[in-house]
């Protein structure tokens, strides 16, 4: 029978829980049980959500205080001198520290790197590596987790940053060197980790390994086969998840990795499903991601069912239903949003939502679409709405752009005039600095907007305060010599 699963939940909660606990714990408002029961609760109601949306594999270990790259340092020991770390458990004030520079307790330091997760918004800790670096499970958290899930009867898929990614989204400290001289020492951990989850009654687990997708150097290709060949020892069912974009030139490489399943992206990489069905061995499974997980919009459904029906003439049970990639992207839940208009609100699908249509594809495949028919009219009715609508299709914008000329796109005067007419204006100095992004959410400023929410101050007021917080921020930046504000 088809499974369906998703890649990930978001971890911050539907009221964004996890965010206002973990800034309430690090400015000592709360004690450290209070955080760690808050992250117990909101794991538990995300796997529960999981499973009310017809999930048969429920994702576990994607949940984090801070990012899930730094959760997989942690776990592997990867924690630069700097943070003075004993070498027992990682202590979740030293993943703090190693996120952030401060913590409750320990001593301030600075902060591992922060850089965007592949070419979406989100940020990851890069991990820091030494010539000397040695690798050891060190963190217990993903095994409590598991645990916690089973105790709730669930089936669970714990979720990993598979050894190659991790590494190549590293960088190094101190002497310079090849990271991919790790891998010898890095691979004993994973088998580790991996033979723990099996003894704990585990049959899958995710191994995420979006590196896969980019134009890699073959040394790292090859070291793909060289990492899952060293692990297949281990009696479990691994599943590598790829997702951004296609597998395009190492389509090949991923088909033939010793693992039991393989996960791509039909969103961002459309157009890779007969290359991928051409090279997947007979014995494999293909979870396919045809659900969104990067945007707010509801999914065309009879397209992705097409792929999937597609699909299912070759591999028939081996066939698995999925997000493209984890819904850590997306909001929690539509239904929460009570101040959307319903024209708009048909139009979205959040977590929750996307959950329910990959189930929904899921019934279509194994019931038949008959036995979705409600379901698929009402997608097919909210993308023939969203189509249709003047707040797409505006007449006004239509006839501003129909009457644009060639002329338009030229300018009167060159490149020399323009600067001097702008620099008669502008007065910048030779080399002018700016700012980027908002201005800082100061005490005062958070104070005033709490004030205003609980009616303590009137609108009139609360606006005085932002202008004067403007004002404020302005004079500080004009002082450091910002030319450009």
């Amino acid at each position: 029978m088809t499974t369906a699963h998703i890649l990930g939940f978001p971890r911050i909660g539907a009221d964004r829980e996890l965010k206002k606990v973990v800034e309430s714990y690090w400015k000592g408002s709360i004690n450290q049980a209070t955080l760690l029961q808050t992250g117990r609760e909101l794991r538990a109601r995300h796997w529960q959500a999981q499973r009310d949306n017809g999930m048969d594999l429920i994702a576990v270990g994607d949940f984090a205080w801070y990012d899930h790259m730094l959760n997989m340092s942690a776990l592997l020991g990867v924690v630069p001198p700097r943070f003075e770390w004993k070498g027992s458990d990682v202590d979740l004030d030293t993943y703090f520290r190693m996120g952030r520079g401060t913590a409750p307790t320990g001593k301030a330091t600075y902060a591992c790197e922060m850089t965007k997760w592949f070419d979406t918004n989100y940020h990851y800790i890069v991990p820091e590596f030494q010539a000397q670096q040695t690798f050891s499970v060190a963190s217990k958290n993903l095994f409590d987790e598991v645990a916690e899930a089973q105790a709730l009867g669930l089936k669970v898929k714990p979720v990993l940053v598979g050894p190659i990614t991790y590494l190549w989204l590293g960088k190094t400290k101190g002497t310079d060197f090849d990271r991919l001289t790790l891998l010898g020492r890095l691979l004993p951990a994973y088998t580790e980790i991996l033979t723990r989850l099996a003894k704990a009654g585990v049959e899958w687990v995710q191994m995420d390994e979006p590196a896969l997708v980019l134009d890699l150097p073959p040394a790292w290709i090859k070291a793909y086969e060289q990492a899952y060949d060293a692990l297949k020892s281990v009696k479990i069912n691994l599943l590598v998840s790829t997702y951004f974009e296609s597998l395009n030139n190492n389509t090949a490489t991923a088909c033939q990795l010793p693992v039991a399943g393989l996960h791509v992206d039909l969103v961002r990489g459309a157009g890779q499903l007969d290359a991928v069905l051409a090279k997947l061995p007979a014995n494999k499974i293909l979870s396919l991601g045809v659900i969104d997980g990067r945007n707010i919009w509801r999914a065309d459904l009879d397209a992705a069912l097409s792929l999937l029906e597609s699909a299912k003439k070759k591999l028939a049970d081996r066939l698995w239903v999925s997000t493209s990639c984890s819904l850590l992207h997306t909001p929690v839940d539509l239904n929460r949003e009570a101040k959307l208009d319903g024209e708009l609100k048909q139009w979205l699908a959040f977590a929750m939502q996307k959950m329910n249509e990959v189930h929904i594809l899921k019934r279509a495949l194994t019931q038949g679409a008959a036995a979705v028919k409600s379901e698929l009219d009402q997608a097919r009715a909210a993308q023939v709405a969203r189509k249709s609508s003047s707040r797409i299709h505006n007449p006004a914008v239509k006839k501003r752009i129909a009457a644009v000329t060639a002329k338009d796109a030229s300018r009167a005067n060159g490149f020399t005039l323009r600067r001097a007419s702008q620099q008669k204006v502008l007065k910048l100095p030779s080399y002018p600095t700016t700012t980027i992004g908002s201005f800082p959410q100061t005490t005062e400023i958070r104070t005033a907007r709490q004030d205003f929410k609980a009616g303590r101050i009137t609108e009139a007021q609360y606006n005085e305060k932002m202008r004067q917080e403007i004002a404020l921020a302005v004079r500080k930046q004009e002082e450091i010599g910002l030319d450009v504000l």
